[in-house]
């Protein structure tokens, strides 16, 4: 069983960054890849960007190409997504998951239904 939680979330001016971070705890978080979602009231939840365990694939939403970071500290159980030049689409709650990269990572990255971990979520808000 691993255990997420998500934290770093806030309020912020459009053009404006922020980093969400992903603590992992528990019975292992050796090779789990991990990926972030984003779920607006009245959306679907959607993904957003993945990582592997090694940090060597890094897939993101054509939505955030080129705005969002995603990274991995192994040594730290920590993932972080760095979010630049922010829109007020991009306001959200934010979860991040992860799952047994064995369990067909590559080909699933971006379905929610693939990861079995998620955390509670962070509220990430930007005002025009």
């Amino acid at each position: 069983q691993v255990q997420l939680v998500e934290s770093g979330g806030g309020l912020v001016q459009t053009g404006g960054s922020l980093r969400v971070s992903c603590a992992a705890s528990g019975r292992t978080f050796s090779n789990h890849a991990v990926g972030w979602f984003r779920q607006a009231p009245g959306k679907e939840r959607e993904f957003v960007a993945a990582i592997s365990w090694s940090g060597a694939n890094i897939y993101y939403a054509d939505s955030v190409k080129g705005r969002f970071t995603i990274s991995r500290d192994n040594a730290k159980n920590t993932v972080w997504l760095q979010m630049n030049s922010l829109k007020p689409e991009d306001t959200a709650v934010y979860y991040c998951a992860a799952d047994n990269e064995a369990r067909g990572f590559h080909l699933s990255y971006s379905s929610r239904y693939y990861y079995r971990y998620w955390g509670q979520g962070t509220q990430v808000t930007v005002s025009s």
